[in-house]
């Protein structure tokens, strides 16, 4: 037994090994700058197979996170999107952005797009443009096709591809990719993501030359304990002494708390026009970074182009389709086995192929939308996204926590006491990370039993609901204070009898867990303009209308549907001080006073049902 325990340990060590040096055996390296019309040159690492017998398609991923490693003889374990098509081979390509690593030029976080663009005028479509004129001209055996992909930063200067795309770009995967950075990442409607705030660091530091080291390091926060950090250091503006006037980005995002012109012209969404490339938009339905941009990158391609478009959306949480586990969760809860990997080989690599070797004849067995139901955890095909056949249904929150498909008209309301001294958790498993996954998944059980987390539910579901497409809460709303933020949730409440999952935290039973679907915030300022603030009239009632990003979940018969609604997400999003002031990361201490919030039981939230 001993000697087949070591034989199956060699066997798994010998494997690993033989696939970290895939790449090396099968692949030559070069490395090289290519200069752009402005001068500026650009660092790039070429991987091309040693089988000269034939041509390959040019695969191409531009990235502010490094080309690492340098130097010819050191080599990645796995180049291109996935392990098949590195296999079957390609020539694979990797350049670090303008400003970036060992390029040269100034960076600019989400560079603006620059139409009609005249002499050695530059954006990152045209070191686009310009980097593939050259590989097509330069790299020997290779067949004139070319494609890029990128997941989340790199999926944003994959969509940026596609702007005044090169004659040779047939095919483009934008992953995970950010759409404009006052929805996306830093900002959800206007409220300043603070788990982002340690990645300030990242993208604010400017260098002055090409290097290989990195330039930049993160804050020390003396602490591990991530709430208890930010509520003690207050408001925002207690927050220079960590980074101050040397980080550019910092400064920006101070600025400019209102979607002014310095954001409008860093979204790339309005620019997605007359789009020819062949289009793959893929991203996870439980990604806590980018859900906005996926969704608006396939949106505006398929309203304004007649290109080849499709999108994949899977039960993962950011990049996880670009991953190796065999067991796909998310947090607590068990969605299927090799999602990922069939991914790669049956979708990924499909698109590619088809577009970059087959020149694009034949057909391609792909669905216009491949979605993944997380609440029957199975695959479903749609010829368009949302579908056809849904009816939209309205429910109501009505008082005694009841979620209803009829409403009551009687003027009643819900209230609870916001603190900002007090505020609620995003999740019972705050951990100092750079960015939270594990909690668009998790158990909220803990916030439903808050006094200052308002709860309404069906009754027990006598039969399958089905939802695709976007979650719209009109929310009528009234507070004690001239600002407020407002938190919606969409749960799924298990049965009792529901089983756990060997990734089940020990604390937690799956029984009754309560299953968060989807999630978004709405700061109440922007609720009629998010370029114009403005402060609520004290104790008057108001709309406050939040759009939660798309689902694709079936709510099973014996489980509920739940709505939770509140004012603080801590400290996923900073703390509103609930009174009105300009520029909340301007706010004084003072400025954070208790309020109490009403939602008034006329509020709803718009489903769209699949019939």
């Amino acid at each position: 037994m001993k000697r087949l325990i070591f034989l199956i340990a060699l066997f798994v060590a010998t494997t690993a090994c033989a696939q970290e040096d895939y790449a090396k055996d099968h692949y030559n390296k070069m490395e090289t700058t290519i200069t752009m019309r402005d001068g500026v040159k650009l660092h790039t690492t070429i991987y091309s197979p040693k089988d000269t017998s034939k041509e390959y398609p040019i695969l191409l991923q531009r990235t502010p996170y490094s080309c690492r490693p340098y130097g010819e003889d050191q080599f990645r374990s796995r180049i291109g999107p996935n392990e098949f098509m590195m296999k079957e081979g390609n020539i694979v390509v990797y350049q670090d952005v303008r400003g970036r690593w060992n390029s040269e030029g100034v960076y600019d976080n989400m560079r603006a797009y620059i139409p009609n663009k005249k002499g050695k005028q530059v954006d990152e479509a045209s070191d686009t443009y310009d980097t593939i004129d050259w590989l097509v001209k330069n790299v020997a055996n290779n067949n004139g096709n070319v494609g890029v992909w990128g997941i989340s930063y790199p999926g944003f200067y994959a969509t940026y591809s596609l702007l005044d795309a090169h004659p040779a770009l047939k095919a483009v995967s934008p992953q995970a990719c950010i759409g404009d950075f006052f929805f996306d990442d830093f900002h959800h409607n206007g409220a300043y993501f603070l788990s982002y705030w340690r990645a300030t660091a990242v993208f604010g530091y400017e260098k002055t030359e090409p290097t290989q080291q990195s330039w930049y390091s993160f804050p020390d926060l003396g602490s591990k304990d991530q709430y208890q950090f930010f509520l003690d250091n207050g408001p925002l503006s207690n927050l220079d002494k960590y980074y101050g006037k040397d980080n550019v980005f910092w400064q920006q995002l101070k600025e400019h708390p209102n979607y002014d012109e310095f954001w409008r012209s860093r979204g790339i969404i309005q620019h997605l026009k007359n789009i020819k490339p062949a289009v793959m938009v893929v991203g996870g339905l439980f990604d806590a970074e980018d859900l906005y941009g996926p969704f608006e990158t396939y949106e505006k391609i398929e309203q304004n182009s007649d290109n080849y478009n499709t999108m994949v959306f899977g039960p993962w949480s950011h990049g996880d389709w670009a991953r190796n586990n065999e067991r796909q969760a998310i947090g607590n809860v068990y969605f299927g086995t090799n999602l990922s990997r069939d991914y790669q080989r049956d979708v990924e690599t499909t698109f590619f192929n088809h577009f970059l070797k087959n020149e694009g004849k034949g057909t391609l067995d792909l669905p216009e939308a491949k979605m993944f139901d997380t609440g029957t955890r199975e695959w479903k095909s749609f010829t368009e996204w949302p579908p056809k056949d849904v009816k939209k249904k309205t429910m109501w929150l009505q008082s005694d926590q009841r979620l209803n498909a009829v409403a009551d008209r009687s003027n009643t309301y819900e209230e609870f006491v916001s603190d900002p001294k007090k505020p609620v958790p995003y999740s019972e498993d705050i951990k100092m990370v750079f960015t939270p996954r594990k909690y668009m998944a998790d158990d909220q059980r803990f916030a439903a039993r808050r006094p200052d987390v308002l709860v309404f539910e069906t009754s027990v579901l006598k039969e399958d609901m089905t939802l695709t497409g976007e979650i719209l809460a009109k929310l009528n709303v009234s507070t004690t204070g001239t600002d407020a933020d407002w938190v919606v949730k969409l749960i799924d409440v298990y049965p009792n009898d529901a089983e756990d999952y060997p990734e089940t935290q020990k604390y937690l039973k799956m029984a009754n867990y309560h299953l968060m679907v989807r999630s978004e915030v709405m700061r109440g300022r922007f609720r009629n303009d998010f370029s114009k603030p403005e402060p609520f009239k004290p104790n008057e009632r108001t709309q406050v209308e939040v759009k939660l990003q798309d689902v694709c979940h079936t709510f099973k018969k014996g489980h509920k549907i739940q709505i939770q609604v509140q004012s603080t997400w801590f400290p996923l999003i900073d703390l509103n001080p609930q009174t009105f002031v300009p520029n909340i990361f301007e706010a004084k201490k003072e400025d954070f006073q208790k309020q109490t919030h009403r939602v008034y039981n006329d509020s709803t939230v718009e489903f769209l049902v699949l019939e």
